[in-house]
């Protein structure tokens, strides 16, 4: 099983100061590639306080100095934000500057809010992602490429730099039906079960194994990715501070993503949620090691090729620097070898 780390970039004391907090985002990943994690993901969000990360490419070629193994996934390029004839060339020369490690996460956008005020409602997003993709992948692989569609009309043109090599694309999605219809395409899969039960997280799993199964050796190298809050806590007590972390950290993701939008200068509203504490943490990874390995191993007999563990709620840097060194030790070794850490122990600064 390989383990990745979301850099969740959630942002809820504006006071911290962004360059402090994407900071702490680089020590994460410089961290998570000592200890031998397979990957960091990198968001893309925009005008809001939550998954804040305007450019996951630029976050990308920067880990590419300070990083020697870790694969690097945008988690996800949003397409319908961008033109396509010009973010082309940006994936091609990101994944120069990437050394090739780069992963594209593609999807559709998830949060009305910020969908709306950046000029592709949500209502619209499917359409317009469906197009740019078969645009994305057209200008990539071919040359005086033209095109006559709904939200794309151009004459022949060719992206430059050519791409080094075929990029390996991840679409994302949440769907069951939307997870097989892409799987069956030949598509790597990251999916999430955000707050819901771990039964929703085995129904998008079933949905990927049944498109791989159907595809026989075609699909044999497919990967489906699992996001969840993740949280390898000290103790009883720890474990329930960060759950109370992550009860607001979803209060905020709701009020984005399926309820008003109430944004006062960025910072997202806590809004009241339907679901309890205890709910919430029956649903979540957010325990102490020794409970961590069993829950995690239940996902890994139902298939997950990987866990990409969502962290941030918003507690001290030190203290997600800590948790990460607790899982690699104490989780991590019942899954996969490690990769190979730069000294016995890897430096854990704040």
């Amino acid at each position: 099983m390989r383990f990745n780390l979301f850099l969740t970039s959630y942002y809820p004391d504006l006071s911290y100061g962004g360059k402090r907090h994407f900071d702490d985002l680089i020590a994460q990943a410089v961290l998570a590639d000592r200890l031998g994690f397979d990957a960091v993901s990198l968001p893309e969000h925009h005008l809001i306080n939550i998954l804040m990360m305007p450019s996951p490419l630029q976050m990308a070629v920067k880990l590419t100095g300070l990083t020697e193994n870790i694969d690097l996934v945008t988690a996800v390029a949003v397409l319908p934000l961008r033109d396509m004839r010009i973010f082309a060339g940006e994936v091609a020369q990101a994944d120069m500057l990437c050394d090739g490690r780069l992963l594209l996460g593609v999807g559709r956008g998830a949060f009305a809010y910020e969908m709306a005020r950046l000029g592709t409602p949500i209502e619209i997003s499917r359409e317009k992602f469906d197009e740019s993709l078969d645009v994305l992948q057209a200008l990539l692989s071919g040359e005086d490429v033209s095109w006559s569609g709904r939200y794309y009309n151009f004459e022949p043109l060719t992206v430059m730099p050519r791409p080094m090599r075929p990029l390996p694309i991840v679409m994302a999605a949440t769907h069951p039906m939307a997870i097989y219809h892409s799987a069956k395409r030949g598509f790597h899969i990251m999916t999430s079960a955000l707050q819901g039960t771990l039964a929703a997280a085995l129904e998008k799993t079933a949905a990927f194994r049944k498109a791989k199964e159907e595809m026989g050796a075609a699909g044999q190298h497919l990967r489906l990715s699992l996001q969840r809050v993740t949280y390898a806590a000290r103790d009883a007590a720890d474990a329930k501070d960060k759950l109370i972390r992550a009860y607001e950290y979803y209060a905020r993701f709701d009020n984005v993503f399926s309820g008003p939008g109430q944004v006062r200068g960025g910072d997202i509203a806590v809004l009241p949620r339907g679901q309890t504490l205890e709910q919430l943490g029956e649903a979540l990874l957010i325990c102490t090691a020794s409970e961590m390995i069993d829950r995690i191993g239940v996902y890994r007999e139902a298939g997950i090729d990987e866990l990409i563990l969502s962290s941030g709620m918003g507690q001290p840097q030190a203290e997600t620097l800590e948790m990460m060194q607790r899982f690699a030790e104490e989780v991590m070794p019942h899954f996969a070898e490690p990769k190979p850490a730069q000294g016995a122990k890897a430096e854990v600064t704040a």
